[in-house]
């Protein structure tokens, strides 16, 4: 599915700076693809930067995509934002700067999208030639366009247009709002087409022109280009941004009853309600007169065809409206790309050694979720600072080991936050250099014994001591509870 997707940007006519971005390619993974358009807001250096760090974010984070994938978007947005908010604290030139985005992940194989969305830029969905707006502007003026309340021509032309309610770096609390960021998922069929844009175009240019854009036969390139040149055309009156994408598998199609072989193919259109035609020859010739009764049965057939497409049409709509769904972000358990990427090579690791470099993960590794190991023996050694961090609203152990485990070696690694950093069995745990950061309680131990019989001894499990090279200022040794 080559050149199924595409993003183009252009400064417009009337600006002198472009803070519009976008994302149009691949996840790192290789089994999404990511489509993005980023407005920033804020001046001639801020929105620039609000949009650049928006973007970072969402490719950092959505490296590897794997699980619900809507809340995966909603997290990363509101990281997003809080990148944001953190860059205005420090910056004062930049304390005005903000950005408005809509985010589009298409899942191509399962013929899926998903999307989240703030602010006033926009998605379309074009299926069957009908170009659908999925996503609602979130302003005065887009709502009453949304609503019926205003028309796509008056809203075009109403002097409030850009003036918006929500955007990324103003409030560092989204978290605590399940409806600031909207989201929704729903089925990209063979033949439909994505379309994500900024208010550049939409301000300038109608939905039935950017139909007719869409619609012609045009590559994805040239119908993205062609877009451009439209809203410029008409004033370029801001930046103005798209990205396309376009599921290119063959549409299905009901195959044709193939004709009986007796009847004869003509160009003639025939009108069922017409009487037929009578046979040459003799005017005295008696002719017999059919019944209209294959008539009324044919009317009937007709009708019934289009009550049905007219069923399954509004069907259809009443689908499409059914995208937008709010997804409660308290509490939402998200796992970020470091911790997948993870738990995703303990899964498929093929020997007994991983060696975790600093290069790889040179920001603390937040865990939102337990790391399971069920392996026999695995040795995990860390090459440079490797520091597991738990998640604020994780209260759960770091790191879990199944009663399968015989032999785990933990080396030069760190853990901060836990209530319970390790959970393990018997006496599998080996430490090298682990150092426990305000954790309460480092390593949780449990035994088994066999049911129905009786058992004696002592544990002397836990032979841990404190290293002589000091790792931190805060120390402890692995304490065993049962």
């Amino acid at each position: 599915m080559a050149n199924n997707f595409f993003g183009i940007t252009d400064i417009g006519r009337q600006r002198d700076n472009n803070e519009d971005t976008f994302i149009a390619q691949r996840s790192g993974d290789g089994n999404f693809i990511i489509a993005c358009v980023i407005d920033g807001v804020g001046g001639y250096v801020g929105g620039e930067v609000a949009a650049d760090i928006a973007r970072d974010c969402i490719l950092e984070q959505l490296a590897y995509i794997a699980g619900d994938v809507v809340p995966l978007l909603v997290n990363t947005i509101v990281i997003a934002n809080q990148k944001i908010y953190d860059k205005k604290r420090t910056d004062k030139q930049l304390e005005s700067m903000a950005c408005v985005l809509t985010l589009a992940v298409i899942d191509l194989q399962n013929n899926q999208f998903y999307y989240a969305h703030v602010g006033d830029t926009r998605l379309y969905l074009l299926r069957d030639h009908t170009l659908i707006k999925i996503s609602k502007d979130h302003s005065f003026v887009g709502f009453l366009e949304d609503s019926g309340r205003l028309t796509e021509e008056a809203a075009m032309d109403h002097p409030k247009r850009n003036e918006i309610n929500k955007a990324l770096g103003f409030n560092p609390e989204i978290s605590k709002d399940p409806d600031f960021v909207e989201t929704g998922h729903s089925p990209f069929l063979p033949g439909d087409t994505l379309l994500v844009c900024s208010d550049g175009l939409t301000d300038l240019v109608d939905k039935n022109l950017i139909t007719g854009i869409l619609t012609n036969n045009n590559a994805i390139e040239e119908k993205g280009k062609k877009l451009i040149d439209a809203a410029n055309s008409k004033g370029g009156k801001d930046n103005v941004t798209v990205v396309l994408v376009q599921n290119d598998k063959a549409p299905r199609q009901h195959s044709a009853t193939r004709p009986a072989a007796t009847a004869k193919v003509t160009d003639e259109i025939v009108d069922p309600l017409a009487q037929p035609k009578l046979p040459d020859g003799p005017a005295t010739v008696p002719v017999r007169r059919k019944s209209n009764r294959g008539s009324m049965i044919m009317l009937f057939i007709l009708l019934a065809l289009a009550v049905a497409g007219f069923l399954w049409q509004y069907w259809l709509n009443y689908q499409l409206k059914q995208t937008t769904v709010k997804v409660p972000l308290v509490p939402v358990k998200v796992k970020n790309a470091q911790e997948i990427k993870l738990q995703d090579t303990i899964n498929k690791l093929k020997g007994k050694t991983l060696v975790l470099s600093a290069a790889d993960y040179p920001q603390p590794i937040v865990l939102t979720d337990s790391l399971h190991i069920d392996v026999d023996s695995l040795y995990i050694k860390a090459k440079g600072t490797i520091l597991f961090k738990r998640d604020s609203l994780y209260h759960g152990p770091a790191l879990t080991l199944a009663a399968t485990c015989k032999f785990i070696v933990l080396d030069s690694v760190a853990f901060e936050g836990f209530k319970t950093a390790i959970t393990t069995y018997n006496d599998a745990l080996v430490l090298k250099h682990v150092v426990f950061n305000n954790c309460v309680t480092p390593v949780q131990t449990s035994y088994s014994f066999p049911a129905s019989k009786q058992v004696s001894g002592r544990l002397f499990g836990g032979m841990f001591k404190i290293d002589s090279l000091v790792r931190g200022k805060s120390q402890e040794s692995g304490i065993k509870t049962k």
